[in-house]
């Protein structure tokens, strides 16, 4: 499966599921990227950290890391 880390810009996904466990989890399912919302990818950093999205309305910046737990659609 794809994770929003591997998306190119201007490309809009699905969230199908966020991976870890712990804090991490719930504060990326904090920030509104949950199961079933789209997200849409607005730009990545030169060095590829962050990577810059559009989720539920507002603009979102998420590390590499993070990114790469969440798995997209």
């Amino acid at each position: 499966m794809k994770t929003l880390r591997e998306t190119a810009v201007g490309e809009t996904v699905t969230v199908e599921r966020v991976n870890g466990g712990g804090a991490v989890k719930r504060r990326i399912m904090d920030m509104g990227v949950t199961r079933g919302v789209e997200v849409y990818v607005r730009k990545v950093a030169p060095l590829g950290d962050p990577i810059e999205v559009n989720v539920r309305g507002y603009e979102l910046s998420l590390r590499k890391a993070d990114a790469e737990m969440i798995e997209v659609k």
